[in-house]
C-alpha cells in the first residue's frame, strides 16, 4: 500500500499506538480501531483516520490483526532510508540532543555532532563521536546524511547551513533565532525556545 503523507499530530500518536500494542497483553489476535481509541482515551475518528494512513483500513468486525498492525507501524516509522541525523554545534544543546534517546521511536538515530572548537575526535556521555569539521562532508558522504541540525550561535548558522545544504542534506532542524536561506526544496523546521517560552508566560 502507498502511504499516505501524514500530519505532525498524526505522527506524534504513531509511537504511542506502537508502544500499548507491543506492551499490552492482548486477549485476541485483532483489534478495532473503536478498542484502541477507547485504550488510550482518544477520538475514534482520530484513530481511524491515524491508522488508515499508516497501514490501511482494518477489516469489517475483525478490525486490524495485531501483529500486523504493529508489523505496519514499526515499517511506516523506520523504512526510511534517509534516518541517519548529524548536529552541527556540540555545545550544552547539542550535546543534550545527541545523547537525547527519544528520536529512536521515530526511526531517526542522530550518529554524530560536529564542532569547530574540536581538534581531535570527542565523546559525549553516552559515547556518540564529537568530530571536527574538517571531516564534516566526508562522514555525510560515508553515512547518506539526509537531515542536519544546526545549534550555533545565530552569526554562524546560515554559513552552517550552507554546508549542509553542498553536501547532501536535503532536511534541516534549526535551533538558532534567525532565518535561512535555503533552496526551495530544502525544508526547514526552526525552533525558537525563546519565543515559546515567551508565549508560554503569556498563557498564565
Amino acid at each position: 500500500m502507498k502511504q499516505m503523507e501524514v500530519s505532525r499530530a498524526t505522527m506524534g500518536r504513531i509511537p504511542i499506538y506502537l508502544k500499548y500494542l507491543k506492551e499490552t497483553n492482548h486477549h485476541a489476535e485483532n483489534i478495532s480501531a473503536t478498542a484502541l481509541a477507547r485504550a488510550l482515551g482518544l477520538g475514534e475518528v482520530q484513530v481511524r483516520k491515524d491508522l488508515g494512513a499508516v497501514s490501511g483500513a482494518g477489516r469489517p468486525k475483525t478490525g486490524y490483526q495485531i501483529q500486523e498492525l504493529i508489523a505496519a507501524l514499526e515499517k511506516f516509522l523506520t523504512n526510511d532510508e534517509n534516518s541517519s541525523v548529524v548536529i552541527v554545534g556540540a555545545g550544552k544543546l547539542g550535546r543534550a540532543l545527541l545523547d537525547y534517546s527519544g528520536f529512536a521511536e521515530y526511526g531517526l538515530q542522530i550518529v554524530a555532532a560536529f564542532d569547530i572548537a574540536v581538534s581531535e575526535t570527542a565523546y559525549s556521555k553516552t559515547g556518540k563521536p564529537i568530530y571536527a569539521m574538517d571531516s564534516f562532508a566526508a562522514f555525510c558522504q560515508s553515512h547518506a546524511v539526509r537531515i542536519g541540525v544546526i545549534t550555533v550561535p545565530a552569526p554562524n548558522a546560515q554559513e552552517v547551513c550552507d554546508r549542509m545544504v553542498a553536501n547532501g542534506i536535503r532536511a534541516i532542524w534549526c535551533f538558532a533565532p534567525c532565518t535561512l536561506s535555503v533552496p526551495e526544496e530544502i525544508p526547514v523546521q526552526y525552533e525558537n525556545m525563546g519565543l515559546s517560552l515567551a508565549y508560554l508566560k503569556k498563557k498564565i
